[in-house]
C-alpha cells in the first residue's frame, strides 16, 4: 500500500502547490512531475504507518460523504412540501409546450420541476435575482446534450446550430428565452459540472429515481448488481513521469488523478487502459431482466474492483435504497465478512476456481457429509460467525454410524462454493446469471448519451458527467419512446412456410 500513499502525497502536493495545472505547458509538467516525484519518495519512510484513510488510497475522497444526501423518502416529502406551498418560483419564464414538438422532450420537460432542481442546486449564498441563468437552465442543457446530441463536443453544442433563435425547441427545453439572443457558452457548462458537489450529484440522482420508482418500472422482484467499467481518457497517453518502487510502478499523468490499469478482455482494444473505472450499482427486475443504473463510483483505472463495494453499499444505504442481496463477479466479495455484519447486505458470486473444496462435499451437488464413510447428506442449518453450521439428517436406526459419529459440522465461509449463501442453494444461479444484465446500463452510457468518448477533463468533472448520463438513461427508459419496433419480413415467412409445407 506505500505505492498508493507515494501517489497520494504526490496528487496533493500538485493540487496545492500548483492550482493553475491546467495552464502549464507538457514541457513545466513534465518537470514538476519528475521534481515532485523525486521529492516525495526521498524523504518517505516505508517503516511508518500509513495514516490516511481507504477513500483517499483508492482517490475516492470526494465521494464518500454522506452529508447533505437526501433520501428516497426525504425527497417524496421535499416534493409534497414544494407542490402543496407558495414558493415563489426562482424562474418567472414559463416554457410554451407548443414549441416541443418532440414527445420524448416533452415528457421530460413536465416532468422536471425547475423549482425543485434550483433548491437542490442551491449553494451558500445563493440568491435568484438578477440572474440571466439559473441552475436548472444549465442542467437542462446537459440533459439535451446527452439525450440529443450525445456524439458532438461541447463547444459544437453551444452554438447558433443547436441553441441558436431558429432552434425554438432547444430553446425552450433549456429555458432560454426567444425574444433575446441570450445563449449558454460552453465554458458555463464546464463551470457547472465541475462546481457540482458529489452530495448535488447525488441528490439529483435521487430525485429522478423518486420519478423512477413512481413510474411502475421497477418491480417487486428487484435484484441489485454491482459491476464497472473503463473510462479511457483521450488527454492522457503517456505518462509525464514514472518511478519504480519495490516493483509497483508509480505514474504522473496531464490528469492527475487518472492512472493506468487493466482492461477487461477485448479483441479490438489494449489490455491496458488510461483513465477512469466506473463502478455501479444496478437495480435489476428478476422477472423481465431490465436493468437500471442506481448510482455509481468514479476511481483511478489501477485500483482493484473489490475495494470499491462497501463504499457503493453504504451510499445507496444513505439514498434510502433496501438493499438485500447483491450479485456480482468474482472481483466483488466480502471475504470477511464484515460488510454483513456493518450493514446486513449479502453478496453471492460465482465460486473462485482456486478455493479448494472442503473434505466430504460434493461439487456437483452442494452435500456435505460427516465423514468419508458417511452416505446421507447432513442438513444446512445456517451460518454464525462466518461458519456454516451441519447437522446428521439421519433418522434413527438410518445410520450405522451414529454411535461414533459427531452428528455435527462446521465449514468456515470462504470465497468457493460455501460463501454466506451455499452455491447449491435455491435461486443462486439464477442471480449468477442475471448479473450479466449488469453490462446493460453500461452500454446505454456509452452509446445512447456519450460516455464512450470522455470529453471533459478531471475526477470531478467526469463523475458529473456520469451522474448527469445516468439521469438521461433513466429518463429516456421512463419516457419510452424508443422501444424497438418488430419489423415483418413477409419474404422470409413466405420462404419459411413453403419450406414447412415441403
Amino acid at each position: 500500500m506505500h505505492h498508493k500513499n507515494i501517489k497520494l502525497l504526490i496528487r496533493k502536493q500538485l493540487k496545492k502547490q500548483y492550482s493553475n495545472w491546467r495552464l502549464l505547458s507538457k514541457k513545466e509538467k513534465k518537470e514538476i512531475a519528475r521534481k515532485v516525484l523525486a521529492e516525495v519518495t526521498a524523504e518517505y519512510d516505508f517503516k511508518s504507518d500509513i495514516t490516511a484513510s481507504p477513500s483517499e488510497l483508492l482517490g475516492i475522497e470526494q465521494q464518500v460523504t454522506t452529508t447533505g444526501i437526501i433520501s428516497l423518502d426525504e425527497m417524496a416529502r421535499f416534493v409534497e412540501m414544494i407542490n402543496k406551498s407558495s414558493i415563489i418560483k426562482f424562474c418567472s419564464y414559463k416554457r410554451s409546450p407548443l414549441y416541443i414538438k418532440d414527445e420524448e422532450l416533452r415528457y421530460i420537460d413536465e416532468l422536471i420541476d425547475d423549482r425543485i432542481i434550483n433548491r437542490l442546486l442551491a449553494y451558500d449564498g445563493y440568491s435568484p435575482a438578477m440572474r440571466d441563468l439559473f441552475p436548472v437552465n444549465l442542467f437542462r442543457a446537459e440533459l439535451l446534450k446527452a439525450i440529443k446530441y450525445p456524439e458532438i463536443s461541447y463547444r459544437k453544442f453551444c452554438t447558433e446550430e443547436y441553441l441558436g433563435m431558429d432552434r425554438k425547441q432547444n430553446r425552450v427545453f433549456c429555458g432560454l428565452p426567444l425574444n433575446r439572443k441570450d445563449m449558454i457558452d460552453h465554458t458555463q457548462l464546464s463551470k457547472f459540472r465541475t462546481a457540482l458537489t458529489f452530495a448535488q450529484q447525488v441528490n439529483l440522482l435521487v430525485y429522478i429515481l423518486y420519478h423512477f420508482k413512481q413510474s411502475g418500472l421497477l418491480g417487486d422482484n428487484i435484484l441489485h448488481g454491482i459491476d464497472s467499467t473503463e473510462l479511457a481518457s483521450d488527454y492522457c497517453k503517456l505518462p509525464l513521469a514514472t518511478l519504480d518502487i519495490k516493483g509497483k510502478k508509480i505514474r504522473i499523468y496531464n490528469d492527475i488523478d487518472c492512472d493506468c490499469g487493466r482492461r477487461r478482455n477485448k479483441r479490438d482494444k489494449s489490455v491496458y487502459v488510461i483513465g477512469y473505472r466506473l463502478h455501479t450499482l444496478t437495480a435489476i427486475d428478476a422477472k423481465t431482466g431490465h436493468s437500471f443504473p442506481i448510482v455509481s463510483l468514479l476511481a483511478p483505472a489501477n485500483h482493484h474492483d473489490s475495494h470499491f463495494l462497501p463504499f457503493l453499499v453504504n451510499l445507496a444505504q444513505a439514498m434510502g435504497i433496501d438493499l438485500q442481496l447483491i450479485t456480482a463477479d468474482e472481483a466483488y466479495h466480502d471475504k470477511d465478512g464484515t460488510l454483513f455484519q456493518e450493514t446486513g447486505v449479502t453478496v453471492t458470486t460465482p465460486p473462485l476456481s482456486t478455493v479448494s473444496l472442503p473434505q466430504h462435499a460434493h461439487s456437483e451437488t452442494g452435500a456435505v457429509f460427516c465423514n468419508a464413510s458417511c452416505s446421507i447428506p447432513m442438513q444446512h442449518l445456517g451460518v454464525k460467525e462466518q461458519t456454516h453450521e451441519y447437522k446428521c439428517s439421519a433418522d434413527a436406526g438410518e445410520c450405522t454410524f451414529s454411535q461414533s459419529c459427531p452428528q455435527v459440522r462446521f465449514i468456515p465461509v470462504d470465497r468457493g462454493f460455501f460463501q454466506r449463501i451455499p452455491y447449491h442453494a435455491e435461486g443462486v444461479h439464477t442471480a449468477h446469471d442475471i448479473r450479466k444484465n449488469c453490462e446493460r446500463p453500461f452500454n446505454l452510457l456509452k452509446n445512447q448519451t456519450g460516455l464512450e468518448t470522455v470529453r471533459v477533463r478531471s475526477q470531478q468533472a467526469t463523475m458529473a458527467r456520469c451522474t448527469l448520463g445516468s439521469i438521461a438513461v433513466l429518463l429516456i427508459k421512463m419516457a419510452g419512446f424508443r422501444r424497438k419496433k418488430s419489423t415483418d419480413r413477409p419474404e422470409q415467412t413466405t420462404i419459411f412456410q413453403a419450406k414447412q409445407a415441403a
